[in-house]
């Protein structure tokens, strides 16, 4: 069985529409590849798949044959003294089994071979999406950085305009003071994010065994545009190829195989043997067999085969509330995607433009004497507080996108025309 790998999409949300940072950059590729080839979770389905298949191999084999052999009538008393009246019978028995248990033991090790394709999947689904959300946590940090050298090269410029004003006696000490400690916070947040950058780095680069001690590469930026989905309906309905269902399936097929096991256990097998009988007494030979049916196998087989009929029930009965639970993840993604768009938008648009050129209004007002410290590095923190904003809202989507495209098993292009535009 043969599926798009959702995790895999989900890293196209990022590599769509965010450009290289640098040549040497590290990208999602690189780690999806990493964890691909090396994660202990994947690796361990090699060894899980030839146990299955020596299983399978186990389960077409017929029953084996029997050599029996049996002396009678030795070493008695009487007549049967020593070995003169001594009988040596030497046989071959079997089982002859019907119902076709050999053909459903073999569909049923086929079925758990096939369903062990899609678990391993699904495996590799979850973890290169959390290789997705691990790069995107890296990829925050490093794109908060320029933000707070920004946020700190203005706190710098306000702390020195302060210490102008109160050197000119036009503001008191306390104003230039309060600037200055602004500025250090400011050096305080930028040194805590680089210490989050090396633990954002070991948090992904111990999914594939890397070292600790390796310096944080340069990965792509969170990107700005969000690529056009297609309508909720359409992406609820390809839910239904989702490993998480598709594994349904394939337990369906694996309980079908056990209850036409079971079934076989209700016709009884036949054992047989068939041998020589050689008299030591007269040396005569004769043919000598026999074959034994047990009685009531179907009686006693009848509560097995009922067991599996109710877990194939109650399979269908799970696999439609894990398809509502899906669904529901999927709105709420969808949801999320809509109005993490929708705020960006805005924040970019709307809100920054005008602070923006508060802040420069401000920043002449405040050197012509017209308006206080305070309301300047207001205006500054509201700049760095909604550029922040307008980073989480487009994180908040990515994540969003992930979940989605893990669910959908699907994946989606970024048009050109609506880059850096609201969903």
């Amino acid at each position: 069985m043969s599926f798009r790998l959702a995790a895999i999409a989900a890293g196209l949300s990022l590599l769509a529409v965010a450009p290289r940072v640098a040549t040497q950059s590290f990208t999602l590729e690189d780690a999806h590849e990493r964890v691909a080839q090396s994660h202990p979770d994947l690796r361990l389905f090699v060894p899980r798949r030839e146990g299955l298949e020596a299983a399978e191999r186990a389960a077409a084999l017929k029953p084996a044959l029997t050599v029996q052999a049996e002396l009678e009538n030795v070493l008695g008393s009487g007549p049967l003294q020593g070995i003169r009246s001594a009988e040596l019978t030497l046989s071959l028995a079997g089982v002859l089994e019907r119902g076709g248990k050999r053909e459903a033991r073999r569909a049923l090790a086929a079925a758990r071979i096939d369903a062990l394709g899609v678990q391993r999947a699904a495996t590799q689904l979850d973890l290169l999406a959390e290789t997705t959300r691990r790069y995107l946590d890296l990829a925050t940090l490093q794109t908060q950085r320029p933000l707070l050298d920004e946020d700190l090269a203005q706190r710098k410029r306000i702390a020195s305009a302060a210490r102008q004003r109160f050197a000119a006696r036009a503001a008191p000490e306390a104003s230039a003071l309060a600037a200055e400690a602004q500025v250090a916070q400011a050096e305080v947040r930028v040194a805590a994010l680089d210490a989050q950058q090396v633990a954002a780095w070991r948090r992904l680069s111990i999914l594939w065994g890397g070292s600790v001690d390796a310096d944080v590469p340069e990965v792509a930026p969170v990107p700005e545009a969000m690529p056009e989905l297609p309508p909720l309906s359409e992406l609820t309905a390809r839910i239904a190829q989702t490993p998480e269902l598709l594994a349904f399936a394939d337990e369906a097929r694996i309980r079908e195989a056990r209850l036409r096991l079971a079934e076989t256990d209700a016709y009884s097998d036949a054992s047989w043997s068939i041998g020589v009988r050689r008299l030591q007494e007269g040396g005569d030979l004769g043919l000598v067999g026999g074959v034994s049916i047990p009685l009531g196998t179907r009686a006693r087989a009848e509560p097995a085969i009922a067991a599996e009929r109710a877990e194939r029930e109650a399979l269908a009965m799970s696999r439609e509330s894990t398809s509502l639970q899906l669904e529901a993840v999927a709105v709420d993604a969808w949801s999320q995607i809509q109005t993490g768009a929708l705020h960006a938008s805005r924040l970019r648009n709307e809100v920054l433009p005008r602070l923006e050129r508060a802040a420069a209004l401000s920043e002449r007002a405040y050197r012509a004497g017209a308006l206080s410290y305070l309301e300047w590095a207001a205006v500054q923190t509201d700049i760095t507080a909604s550029r922040l904003a307008l980073l989480e809202a487009r994180v908040a989507t990515q994540r969003a996108l992930i979940e989605l495209q893990r669910l959908t098993a699907d994946h989606w292009t970024v048009d050109s025309a609506r880059e850096g535009d609201a969903e």
